[in-house]
């Protein structure tokens, strides 16, 4: 549509003539599925905050924010945001910057000094959780605020798990990581660091445990066959990453190699120009358009001067750390297939970043278990075969990111605590989704995207600073005010405007509208004239 409605006012009054009877087809207010709502995967309800944000209640906005996520500072950092993919104003000018908000809003919180509310109520349940990142934290929130008591094992002198020795400084500051573990941990919950659960039945059943939840995070390595010299130097990414956290900082050289193409590769090429080396080089087989490293960690990769050998394959490394490249050339279903082409390449050290598993020697002697590609099959409700060991995060087949940890934690809380109490948890039904062919966007001006302010190309490879800065109060307000609030009426008035039979009814601020069926004779026009699609026609029943 490219224009409103024409709309004939008359003076007069049409309520003497009872138009409803003429109707067919009537309108009904509704309330769709966001598509930024629906692409979470921590299940947040984004449209909710950004509702309250807009408004400049950011406390309330983080307390909506945080009933599904508890590491919103967090998140607003490392999140890779498929909610902003989805975003219908994405197809109007650009995504709201839904991430931006979230980190504003999560900074705001430790800033202020805004703290989860202590459940009144106890269970008198106790629940172990095995893993202290990202699905650990977020169960044992969820866990604790249902009023069960709650301890974490983890056998790393620090909590965080993955987000703590996997993300490099320079993408999450260990402030803002330590601050939203510590809210966490006001809530009751018992934390106990270097402390390796070796066998979870023995656990469970020594500890006095009602139930477990398993997230140990994929922090071992894995390592491929390539044929190298006794002297050759080959380390593996999570070991690099791991050591960043020590006091004593990994000597990689002037020149590594990186073998690998997914985020962690990119991170490590990234940590090895900020400890000094000159050459920072990735080999990964397949085209840029196949790698797995989100696209903008790419971009600040290559601005920060890393070099990238795609189409390319390590065949083998000698004594002095010279590596023999294989060039590969993609076949017609578009494979990568060797060439019989070589080129050399020196380096001090090769990283290998080929991806990672997780140790289950924990669950050995487990009956029902069922361990598939080296990870744990869940049924629906996160547990496992064993009743009462439930099991998310990186343990469980799943894109194995902070958001889908996070999310996996909430899921497994809601089906633990019901499995307590000898029930089961049955989630609410899901709206249709608020599709952009539903909106009528000519009511909405071009509001561009504000981007986050980006540090200096020669600061960062001398620092670990944060690169990517969050906004300020205005920028943000102004970010949270670009949502279109698709699905779902935000009271703009249109529908009352355009009725020609003034069969909409004003409830009042925060109450929305309905309508008066005598007198709607079923046009429509409220319906094309939604901004935001909260109104569809259905059948008229007869």
């Amino acid at each position: 549509m490219n224009k409103p409605f024409a709309i004939t006012l008359d003076v007069g009054s049409s309520l003497a003539n009872h138009t409803g009877s003429w109707r067919t087809l009537r309108p009904l207010y509704v309330d769709r599925l966001p598509l930024c709502n629906n692409a979470c995967p921590s299940g947040e309800n984004i449209q909710g905050w950004l509702f309250h944000a807009e408004a400049g209640d950011y406390e309330a906005a983080w307390r909506v924010l945080v009933q599904d996520n508890p590491l919103p500072a967090v998140m607003g950092r490392v999140c890779y945001h498929p909610c902003e993919n989805s975003c219908n104003r994405g197809q109007l000018d650009s995504a709201v910057g839904i991430n931006s908000v979230e980190r504003f809003l999560g900074d705001e919180a430790i800033r202020r000094g805004w703290r989860f509310d202590v459940p009144a109520q106890r269970s008198g349940k106790h629940v172990l959780i095995v893993g202290a990142g990202p699905s650990g934290l977020s169960a044992a929130y969820h866990l604790a605020r249902f009023g069960h008591q709650v301890t974490i094992c983890d056998a790393a002198p620090q909590a965080g798990g993955m987000m703590r020795f996997g993300i490099p400084k320079y993408r999450l500051p260990r402030d803002v990581l330590d601050a939203e573990v510590r809210r966490i941990l006001d809530l009751g919950v018992t934390l106990k660091l270097n402390t390796r659960v070796d066998n979870v039945l023995d656990a469970m059943q020594g500890g006095g445990f009602d139930a477990v939840f398993l997230a140990v995070g994929a922090h071992i390595g894995k390592r491929a066959y390539i044929p190298a010299g006794s002297a050759a130097r080959i380390i593996d990414a999570v070991s690099v990453l791991r050591s960043m956290e020590g006091e004593e900082k990994p000597m990689l050289g002037r020149r590594v190699v990186v073998y690998g193409g997914g985020n962690t590769a990119i991170d490590v090429a990234r940590t090895a120009r900020r400890l000094g080396a000159d050459e920072a080089v990735i080999v990964y087989r397949r085209t840029r358009e196949k790698m797995p490293a989100h696209e903008f960690e790419v971009e600040e990769a290559l601005q920060e001067g890393v070099l990238i050998k795609w189409l390319s394959t390590i065949k083998q490394v000698s004594d002095e750390g010279a590596l023999t490249i294989e060039k590969m050339r993609l076949d017609e279903q578009g494979f990568p297939q060797p060439t019989g082409e070589f080129e050399a390449l020196s380096s001090d050290t090769l990283v290998l970043a080929l991806g990672q598993d997780v140790d289950l020697s924990l669950l050995d002697g487990v009956p029902g278990l069922e361990i598939n590609d080296g990870t744990v099959q869940v049924s629906s409700n996160l547990m496992t075969g064993y009743p009462g060991i439930f099991a998310g995060g990186d343990m469980v087949p799943s894109e194995r990111t902070v958001t889908v940890g996070i999310g996996h934690g909430k899921k497994a809380a809601r089906n633990i605590d019901a499995w307590l109490r000898g029930e089961t948890y049955a989630a609410a039904p899901k709206h249709e989704l608020a599709n952009y062919e539903k909106l009528n966007p000519w009511y909405y001006d071009d509001a561009p995207k504000t981007l986050r302010p980006t540090l200096d190309i020669l600061r960062r490879l001398s620092t670990f600073e944060e690169v990517q800065g969050g906004l300020d109060e205005s920028n943000a307000l102004f970010e949270a005010r670009r949502c279109l609030s698709c699905g779902n009426c935000f009271e703009c008035d249109n529908c009352y405007g355009v009725c020609p039979d003034n069969a909409v009814i004003k409830l009042g601020p925060g109450k929305r509208f309905e309508f008066n069926y005598d007198y709607c004779k079923g046009c429509g026009i409220c319906v094309s004239e939604c901004p935001c699609g909260a109104i569809k026609m259905v059948p008229e029943e007869i």
